[in-house]
């Protein structure tokens, strides 16, 4: 690969000798460049690679010594003279890198030529090999070593170096210790070196290097060193540090595991499949669930070919269109479709389809909510919708609908006894202008035919129908020579974005007492019709937005974090938004239960003692973080005689976290909020009246917003707080417990300047035996504690993390646990074991193949009538009181709901095992 052009310098030789050497070829990779004359020049030595000298005597000596003196690094110097000539050379003849003896014929001389051409190769040669082994292990990013038996480092390479933190000087030469700055060689490493050596072979393994920093991690190739003689002199290691690769590899497998169990809990299903529908790439237990599967395997054997089996027959045809439309990366669509369930029941779906890629590879992800609740609502609605279609239909000779955009329309209802000129107008397709304007020709008197005509133009039928739904008029009719009085009736009916009109022809004439009834059930029936639409549309609108922001916040996040799982912060950053979008979510959903609750009137009040100074210091503690963000003044003050009352904590400190988050939320930055609490007179020594008031200095609302402040769903639409997340029911809430608790609450607002809220509360004050009793059962409940070793419980719960934190939480006290998966599961333990194995039965309710419910009466009905009477406690996320009333009637001893409380958890537990 090395091209060398060597300068050669003959003095002091004959034309022919010089011809001769001219006339030698160089040797591959080399060319000559020769020169010649009878005396030294003192230019040309120092360019020479090889200075023939031809000298004798005592001045060849001397022309040794001015030659070396003058050359340039590693030329080689070659004196040809008689023998005798050497032994007067002294030391000089060090300076030569040959003697050639004269007198010299030609072949002799090119002899002695070819030979030094060969050695200059051979150094040559082993220059390169020694550049190409040198840059070759120094351009390895691994760590590469060669020891001695000892285990001294006789050569690095540059990622050695680096990794130490030293230069080859410094490391070369040296031992493990004082390489790694560690106070003694590494044990382990000397061992796996002595096994290299005496077993002659490589060895490949994982070694933790002892290091001043901690160990490393590296996975090492060690191979055997030999000697000329074959003995083995060292070894030659690589090393590949993978200390950070090992932690990162951690740290995915901890996000991936997070990401993994956030995919698992969505109440959204999610379905991810190749594009030709043959693979399954992902699915969350909600979309099985939906789609009517146990297990992913459950749905793949039942032929899942792009849609699942169980979509029914006359949707799947629209569903694989609608994804085969999906060519572009980004592509999207929604579609509504149906699915038949093992059970016969029919699920309703909305189903998003998206087309995305990741790792070159296109899959689509797609996404299903089960909408059968409402599209049940919508039937229901229709129902009363032709319900009141029939009522009209009764009474009116005619009953048409229009669509007033498009003009076109349909017969509802004709009466029997229509003559038949009538009955030829309103028959097959009919259109509002031209269906109404033949029958005020042909039947409406010509007095009366403008009136209604111009009543029936679109124009008229919005005006009126702006202001009223529905509007009547009279007018008369030509009927067999005689004029009779004919009612026309015209309700406005919206259905989505399109209006429709249902137009009424009636003789009134007859039956007036019937009419009048049925005005009024038409009006009531409207009116029902309308407010359910209406309260249909605020609850969709509302939660529409609401719910879909953090769910696409939690997709959106999720499949960013996928496809950025190689970036520890950026997957760390989408987990922490993912967090919090689920929280808003969940608080989301809790509103919507609590109100739900309420409006059912099925919340109760649950006092106990509490004490108002640690609610207030607890709710102070809470805000501080979000108040010290938005570097806010938060000002609490208590003017108290008596802080001990019995009252609802968990309300109390609902209503007023609910008040204080939004001061907080509609606050600026700078701005001020203020929490007090006084204790006012009261009507009897037993109660106290307590004024708790909540103050900021925030951005107000306007005096018609102050009106409907506490309607469900109100929220004030403002430039300023479009941005802010929120159902709009947490003052509704606030209002309804407040009145539950038996207080009052005012608001005064003032827009731009801020907002007071006013609770007036009564409360029993806490009596010697109550505090007495709270103080018994924490009592209670630490005696139990410490004896919990002497029980051994059965935990039923078919979720793996579920289980996991129970266990941990009881093993931790000292109980005895055995797991079950399912209800079936616990049936089998429990009916297997001898009579006192298990004390307690934690029973989940919602599991498969067998539920909480099922098995607790299978247990009570167990033969063995001791081993059926073990205590059972239901342990679910189901906490309303019909809950706990469906737990005791499958024959369970109690009930506790999910997340446990340990207090109460003892408290439950003391009473059972007792």
């Amino acid at each position: 690969m090395y091209t060398a052009k060597l300068h050669i310098y003959l003095i002091g030789f004959s034309q022919n000798s010089v011809a001769l050497i001219s006339n030698i070829e160089p040797l591959p990779s080399s060319q000559h460049s020769i020169h010649a004359s009878e005396s030294i020049d003192a230019n040309t030595i120092s360019e020479a690679d090889l200075i023939l000298l031809r000298s004798s005597g005592p001045e060849a000596a001397q022309l040794v010594s001015s030659i070396a003196a003058q050359r340039k690094s590693g030329a080689d110097i070659v004196l040809v003279a008689p023998a005798e000539t050497f032994a007067e050379l002294d030391e000089a003849a060090c300076l030569l890198f040959d003697f050639w003896e004269a007198p010299l014929d030609d072949a002799l001389l090119a002899f002695h030529f070819k030979k030094w051409q060969a050695d200059r190769k051979l150094q040559a040669d082993l220059w390169q090999t020694d550049q190409f082994l040198n840059t070759t292990i120094d351009s390895i990013p691994n760590l590469i070593w060669y020891k001695t038996r000892d285990g001294i480092h006789e050569k690095v390479n540059d990622s050695f170096c680096a990794t130490v933190r030293k230069t080859k000087e410094q490391v070369q030469g040296q031992g493990h210790a004082y390489i790694w700055d560690v106070e003694h060689d590494d044990p382990a490493c000397i061992e796996s070196e002595n096994e290299v050596m005496a077993s002659g072979r490589t060895c490949v393994s994982e070694e933790a290097v002892q290091t001043s920093e901690g160990d490393r991690l590296l996975t090492t190739y060690k191979s055997p060193l030999y000697n000329i003689d074959g003995t083995v002199m060292g070894t030659v290691g690589v090393g590949i540090d993978i200390t950070q690769e090992r932690a990162y590899e951690q740290s995915l497998i901890d996000k991936n595991q997070a990401l993994e169990t956030i995919f698992r809990s969505l109440d959204c299903g999610v379905l991810t499949h190749s594009v030709d529908g043959t693979r399954i790439l992902g699915v969350n237990q909600k979309a099985l669930d939906i789609l009517g599967y146990a297990t992913e395997q459950e749905m793949m054997d039942d032929g899942f070919d792009t849609i699942a089996r169980s979509v029914i027959e006359e949707d799947r045809g629209r569903m694989i269109d609608q994804i085969h439309q999906l060519r572009n990366v980004g592509d999207s669509n929604s579609t509504q479709y149906r699915v038949r369930h093992s059970d016969g029941s029919l699920i309703h779906v909305m189903g998003d389809m998206k087309l995305i890629e990741n790792d070159g590879e296109r899959y689509i992800q797609r996404f299903l909510l089960d909408i059968t609740k409402q599209k049940n609502l919508e039937a229901q609605k229709e129902l009363v919708h032709h319900s009141l279609i029939q009522a009209l239909s009764s009474d009116y000779m005619v009953v048409c609908s229009f669509q007033l955009d498009s003009d076109t329309g349909e017969v509802l209802q004709v009466s029997e006894d229509l003559d038949a000129a009538l009955s030829d107008i309103f028959a097959g397709d009919i259109a509002l202008d031209q269906t109404m304007n033949a029958y005020i020709d042909k039947r409406v008197d010509a007095e009366d035919q403008e009136m209604v005509r111009s009543l029936l133009t679109p124009e008229n039928i919005r005006r009126e129908l702006s202001s009223h739904n529905r509007f009547d008029r009279i007018y008369r009719a030509n009927v067999n020579d005689a004029v009779q009085y004919r009612q026309l009736s015209v309700t406005g009916v919206r259905a989505g974005e399109e209006n429709f009109i249902v137009v009424g022809l009636r003789n009134i004439d007859q039956q007036i007492r019937e009419e009048l009834e049925q005005k009024t059930l038409l009006e009531e029936a409207l009116g029902y019709a309308n407010r359910a639409n209406e309260a249909k549309s605020t609850f969709l609108s509302n939660m529409s937005h609401d719910i879909r922001t953090p769910m696409n916040a939690i997709v959106g996040f999720t499949e960013l974090a996928t496809r950025h799982i190689g970036d520890p912060e950026r997957v760390e950053e989408y987990l922490s938004k993912i967090k919090t979008s689920g929280n808003h979510l969940l608080n989301l959903i809790n509103d919507v239960l609590d109100m739900g609750r309420i409006e059912q009137g099925k919340l109760s009040l649950d006092e106990g003692p509490c004490d108002l100074n640690e609610v207030f210091a607890a709710l102070e503690e809470i805000l501080a973080p979000e108040v010290e963000s938005k570097q806010l003044e938060f000002d609490v003050s208590t003017e108290l005689t008596h802080s001990e009352v019995l009252c609802d904590k968990v309300k109390l400190n609902q209503i007023l976290m609910n008040l204080l988050s939004n001061s907080v939320k509609f606050t600026p930055a700078g701005g001020m909020v203020r929490l007090s609490l006084t204790e006012l007179p009261a009507n009897d020594i037993e109660s106290g009246c307590y004024r708790v008031i909540v103050s900021d200095t925030g951005i107000g609302m306007a005096p018609e917003f102050l009106e409907q402040i506490y309607d469900p769903f109100e929220r004030e639409r403002t430039q300023t707080i479009s941005g802010i997340q929120g159902s709009g029911l947490g003052m509704a809430i606030v209002k309804n417990l407040v009145n539950m608790m038996g207080g009052t609450i005012q608001v005064e607002s003032e827009v731009g300047v801020g907002t007071t809220f006013t609770v007036i509360f009564t409360f029993k004050l806490v009596s010697a035996r109550d505090a007495a009793a709270a103080e018994s059962d924490e009592r209670s409940a630490l005696f139990q504690a410490e004896r919990a070793q002497n029980y051994h419980i059965l935990l039923v719960d078919d979720n793996m993390l579920n289980r996991e934190i129970a266990v941990e939480l009881l093993s931790d006290t000292g109980f005895a646990i055995t797991t079950a998966i399912d209800g079936k599961d616990a049936l089998e333990q429990v009916a297997s074991s001898e009579p006192g194995t298990f004390d307690l039965v934690l029973m989940d309710i919602q599991m498969p193949i067998m539920n909480g419910y099922e098995a607790a009466r299978a247990i009570r009905a167990l033969p063995n009538k001791e081993v059926a009477s073990v205590p059972i406690l239901a342990v679910t996320a189901d906490a309303f009181d019909e809950d706990r009333q469906r737990a005791l009637e499958a024959g369970m001893n109690g009930h506790l709901p999910k997340p446990i409380e340990v207090d109460k958890l003892f408290g439950v537990l003391d009473t059972l095992l007792d």
